[in-house]
C-alpha cells in the first residue's frame, strides 16, 4: 500500500500543481534577478571578446601623495590580473585596450574629535579620471571623468593633520588600503554589467 500510495501522489493532481508553482517561482525569480542587474563577479562584461590584452600604464598623479600613481597603478593591475580573464600589460603599445588614469585630487577632512578637541578620525576623499579604450576601434568603452572615492581611518598618535601627504607619511597602512579599495572599485565598475 505504501509503494501504490506513493505513487498515486506522484501522479496526481496536487503534485501536477506543485510542480508547476515551483517551475512558475524559477522563472518568475530569474527574471526578477536578471532585470534587478544582479550579475556574479566575473561574469556580465561588457567588454568585446576580442579584448585579451590591456594596457595599464602609470597613472597620471595631480596630487602632493607622493608616489600615489605608482601604488595605485599597480593595485589597479593587481585587481585586473586577479579576475584571471586579461592580460595586463605596464604599456600602451601592442594591446587590445588602454586603460588610463589621472589622479586628480586627494583631501583630507577630520570627521570625528576626542575630547581634547582634537582629530580622532579623517575622510579621505580620492578623486580620480579614468579611460577605458578600444583600440582596434578607436572608441572609448568606460570612462569616468571623477570617480570618487572615500574612506575614513582613525587618526595616528592624536595629531591633528589636514594635509594628505604627511597625513600618509604617518599612516603608510591608510595609503595601502585606500589605495587596494579605489583600485577595486575602478575594475568593478569596468567589469560588472549592474
Amino acid at each position: 500500500m505504501t509503494g501504490a500510495g506513493a505513487s498515486g501522489l506522484g501522479a496526481g493532481p496536487r503534485a501536477r500543481l506543485a510542480k508547476l508553482v515551483v517551475c512558475g517561482l524559477c522563472v518568475l525569480g530569474g527574471f526578477f534577478w536578471s532585470s534587478c542587474g544582479y550579475s556574479l563577479a566575473g561574469r556580465g562584461s561588457f567588454l568585446p571578446v576580442y579584448i585579451k590584452t590591456i594596457g595599464i600604464p602609470t597613472f597620471a598623479n595631480r596630487t602632493v601623495v607622493f608616489n600615489l600613481e605608482t601604488l595605485v597603478t599597480q593595485k589597479v593591475r593587481s585587481e585586473f590580473i586577479g579576475r584571471g580573464k586579461y592580460q595586463i600589460l605596464p604599456e600602451a603599445n601592442g594591446v587590445d585596450a588602454l586603460l588610463t588614469g589621472e589622479i586628480t585630487a586627494v583631501s583630507i577632512q577630520p570627521s570625528t574629535f576626542n575630547v581634547g578637541q582634537l582629530a580622532s578620525r579623517y575622510t579621505i576623499t580620492m578623486t580620480a579620471r579614468i579611460e577605458l579604450r578600444d583600440i582596434r576601434e578607436n572608441k572609448v568603452l568606460w570612462e569616468n571623468p571623477s570617480v570618487m572615492f572615500r574612506q575614513e581611518y582613525d587618526a595616528t598618535a592624536g595629531r591633528n593633520v589636514v594635509d594628505p601627504a604627511s597625513f600618509f607619511q604617518q599612516d603608510t597602512n591608510a595609503l595601502e588600503r585606500m589605495s587596494t579599495e579605489f583600485a577595486r572599485t575602478i575594475v568593478s565598475s569596468i567589469l560588472e554589467a549592474f
